[in-house]
């Protein structure tokens, strides 16, 4: 397994670049997010991921590890491929796409082109205990607030309330109280609205 490669970059695209490494030059497919993190430099270093299939062994580069560990778990998907994962890692963050599935935030893995509602889910399910394993114990108690913020905005707007004027409530009730549980955030908030 080629775990990176560096040499003189000999050709920079949005979509790929070629790397010389003692006179053989490598083409590697890049997301428009690794593109935007490569240097003007003549020398360059980037992770790898080698593709191999019946017709094709394909390169993919990555300006972080990070990236590149993303990409993996996308992989790993029913239903995503090379191409969608790219494309995911050219239109949104490996930061975002990490704190989306922490979240459960369909609407934005859905906002990648080609990734349907149903896909989007699945990534989510797929990968959201990954996720909340491989990083930070803090992204799991953000993951752990959103889901008691939400629980709790949902019972406002049942009883009857308007949900802009909730959600403010509710934000600053989980700004000062980031461990308060649902039923302390809804007893909070009534007292509030």
């Amino acid at each position: 397994m080629i775990t990176h490669i560096q040499g003189k970059l000999v050709e920079k695209n949005p979509t790929h670049v070629v790397i010389d490494c003692n006179g053989v030059g490598y083409m590697l497919n890049i997301s428009l997010h690794t593109f935007s993190q490569i240097p003007d430099a003549e020398s360059l270093k980037l992770y790898t991921h080698l593709q191999i299939k019946e017709d094709a062994h394909t390169l993919y580069g990555f300006s972080s590890v990070a990236e590149r560990e993303i990409f993996r778990l996308l992989l790993s998907v029913s239903g995503i491929g090379a191409n969608i994962a790219r494309t995911m890692l050219s239109s949104l963050t490996p930061k975002q796409i990490r704190e989306g599935i922490a979240t459960g935030d369909v609407a934005l893995i859905q906002s990648v082109k080609g990734i349907g509602v149903k896909t989007a889910q699945r990534v989510i399910l797929d990968l959201k205990d990954k996720i909340l394993k491989i990083y930070d114990i803090d992204e799991v108690s953000v993951s752990k607030d959103n889901t008691n913020k939400n629980e709790a905005l949902s019972a406002l707007e049942v009883l009857g309330f308007v949900k802009k004027q909730a959600e403010r409530v509710v934000d600053k009730i989980v700004v000062a109280e980031p461990d308060a549980t649902v039923e302390s955030i809804i007893k909070q908030a009534l007292k509030k609205l």
